[in-house]
C-alpha cells in the first residue's frame, strides 16, 4: 500500500474542523486505499448487504461506534445516505466519519440534503506533483501518458483494456445507479468526443449530431459528467467588456490518460507535451485552489489566456502554460493586460526550476514552476 501523506494530512486537518468529511473522486482514483491507510479507523463497505442492513438503524449503528473514526465507503449505495450523515453530524459529533463516493454530494437524488455547514469536502483528483514523489516515479511524461489513476500509472504495461473496463464500470455503477440514464451509446460517445477534443471551446450543438441526441440532452449529459468529476467545465473570465468572449466554456477531460486513450496515441510526440501540460496544470490548480475561481480568457480578436485565477477580493492572475520558457510570445498576456492592467501575469513552465521575471515593454511577467504557480495563487 502506497501512503499518500499529502491527502492523509488533508483528511486529518478536515477532521479537526468537522466530524464529517466527504471524499469524492472518480473510480480507481484511490479513495478506498487512501481511506484504509488512515490510522485507527474502522472500515465499512456500503456495497456489502450487512453494512447496509446495519445502517438501516443509524442511531443503533453509531451508538456501537462512539468516539471512533469510521469509513463509510461508497455511501451512495445506502437508501438514504444524507440522512445517515445528518444524524451522525447532529447527534454523534464525537464520531469522525469519512464518507466516500464517485460524485459530488448533491449529484444524485439520493442526497436530498447536501449537509451544508456540517461537512468538509475533499476532492481526490488524479495524481499531482505531491503524488509523483510519493509513488517513487518522478517522470512527468509517464504521468502525462498513463494518466493519474494510480493502478494505471503503476501498471507494468500500458493498460489499454483497463481504460475500456473503467468506462463500462463508470456507466454501470455510477451513471445508471445514480442518474438512471438509459441510452449508453450517446452518453459514452459524448464522453469519447469530449476527451478527444479536450480543452476546446464547448458548443453543445456540435456534439448533437454525432451523439444522435438533442442539444438539450448534450447539455444535460455534460452536467452529469461534471457532477461525476469526469469533465471539467472552465468558464470564460470577463467583466462584460465589449471585446471579450462571455458565454462559451471550455471542457477538459478529467485525466490525461483518458485523453491519450481516446485520441488513440501510442506514444507522445514533442508537440503533445504542451497540450497535456496544460491539462496537468489545471489538475494541480484544482487540487490547491477553488474550482469556481478558475477561468480562461479570450477576446474577439482571438487572443487567449490559458487560465485566469481570480481570488475573491484581489486582482486576477493570468496564467499561460508552456512546456518550455524558450521562445515565449507574450501577445496574449499583453492583450489581457490592456483590459486588466492591475493583474499579475504568470507563465508556468516545466523547465523553470527557479522563478524569474522578464519585461516585455512595460509588462512584467513571472516565469515559474508548477509549485511556484501554486504559491502565487495562494499568496496573491
Amino acid at each position: 500500500m502506497k501512503l499518500r501523506p499529502f491527502w492523509v494530512n488533508k483528511i486529518e486537518d478536515a477532521w479537526r474542523k468537522k466530524s464529517i468529511v466527504w471524499l469524492s473522486g472518480v473510480r480507481r482514483s484511490g479513495k478506498t486505499t487512501l481511506a484504509k491507510s488512515l490510522a485507527n479507523v474502522d472500515y465499512f463497505d456500503c456495497e456489502l448487504p450487512r453494512t447496509r442492513q446495519a445502517l438501516d438503524d443509524p442511531e443503533g449503528f453509531f451508538k456501537q461506534n462512539l468516539k471512533k473514526r469510521i469509513i463509510l465507503d461508497e455511501i451512495h449505495r445506502l437508501g438514504n445516505p444524507s440522512e445517515v450523515l445528518k444524524i451522525a453530524a447532529d447527534h454523534f459529533p464525537d464520531i469522525k466519519i469519512l464518507a466516500t463516493g464517485s460524485s459530488t454530494l448533491g449529484a444524485s437524488k439520493k442526497f436530498r440534503d447536501t449537509l451544508t455547514d456540517r461537512k468538509i469536502n475533499i476532492w481526490l483528483l488524479p495524481m499531482g506533483e505531491e503524488d509523483l514523489h510519493t509513488f517513487g516515479e518522478q517522470k512527468l511524461l509517464h504521468r502525462l501518458f498513463r494518466g493519474g489513476l494510480p493502478p494505471y500509472f503503476l501498471a507494468e504495461h500500458y493498460p489499454e483494456n483497463e481504460f475500456q473496463d473503467w468506462l463500462d464500470s463508470f456507466w454501470a455503477k455510477d451513471i445508471q445507479e445514480l442518474f438512471k440514464l438509459e441510452k449508453k451509446y450517446p452518453f459514452q460517445k459524448l464522453f469519447e468526443l469530449l476527451h478527444q477534443q479536450s480543452g476546446g471551446i464547448f458548443e453543445a450543438s456540435s456534439f448533437a449530431a454525432p451523439c444522435e441526441i438533442s442539444r438539450t440532452t448534450v447539455a444535460n449529459y455534460l452536467s452529469v459528467l461534471e457532477a461525476t468529476l469526469t469533465a471539467y467545465v472552465v468558464r470564460p473570465f470577463n467583466t462584460n467588456k465589449a471585446a471579450e468572449i462571455i458565454s462559451a466554456p471550455k471542457v477538459f477531460g478529467f485525466d490525461t490518460g483518458f485523453v491519450v486513450f481516446h485520441k488513440g496515441w501510442e506514444s507522445l510526440r514533442r508537440e503533445d507535451y504542451g497540450y497535456l501540460w496544460e491539462h496537468y496544470v489545471l489538475n494541480q490548480l484544482l487540487i490547491h485552489t477553488e474550482k469556481r475561481r478558475i477561468y480562461y480568457w479570450r477576446d474577439k480578436q482571438k487572443h487567449e489566456v490559458d487560465f485566469v485565477y481570480k481570488p475573491r477580493t484581489k486582482s486576477p492572475i493570468a496564467i499561460e502554460c508552456k512546456w518550455s520558457a524558450k521562445n515565449f510570445i507574450p501577445k496574449n498576456l499583453i492583450a489581457f493586460s490592456k483590459l486588466y492592467p492591475h493583474a499579475k501575469y504568470v507563465v508556468v513552465c516545466n523547465d523553470c526550476e527557479k522563478s524569474f521575471l522578464r519585461k516585455y515593454n512595460n509588462l512584467e511577467i513571472e516565469f515559474t514552476s508548477l509549485s511556484g504557480l501554486i504559491k502565487v495563487c495562494q499568496t496573491n
